[in-house]
């Protein structure tokens, strides 16, 4: 019996699931909007969610949860990338990085003064290969 299991499978190895959702929420903090199937999309409002709200306590162990939960890998920059990075440039840095700050210092700050419900999942049309029903899951502007 499932009772108290409150995870979707969605047919993947738990090692995959994990992956998958850290790559999916990385584009929804980059993009704010992202179209996938409904079954996924439900599951991923509760990262989602989650995410936001270590966005809005914005202390160090937040940001370090949040780090792990996206799976986010620190590449080293070369010397001739830092001094560019710490001038301001910062074309160095992969979509983990922005992702990261986007989240604590745009995203956090934005759902400051909400309770909860940062997200919108709108239904769209059916995909041509299987059917599946899709949809679009987006962080609601205010």
């Amino acid at each position: 019996m499932r009772h108290r299991k409150n995870t979707v499978k969605l047919g993947r190895t738990t090692s995959h699931g994990r992956s998958m959702f850290a790559n999916m929420l990385k584009s929804l903090i980059h993009e704010e909007r992202i179209m996938t199937t409904v079954e996924k999309a439900k599951e991923l409002r509760r990262h989602a969610d989650r995410m936001i709200t270590l966005a809005k306590e914005n202390s160090l162990a937040s940001r370090r949860r949040a780090i792990a939960a996206l799976m986010i890998r620190y590449n080293a920059l070369t010397p001739k990338e830092a001094r560019a990075a710490k001038e301001g440039d910062e074309s160095a840095y992969n979509i983990d990085r922005k992702a990261i700050k986007k989240l604590f210092e745009t995203l956090g700050p934005r759902f400051a003064q909400r309770e909860g419900g940062y997200t919108r999942l709108v239904k769209a049309h059916n995909r041509v290969g299987d059917n599946a029903q899709l949809c679009v899951i987006e962080y609601l502007s205010e």
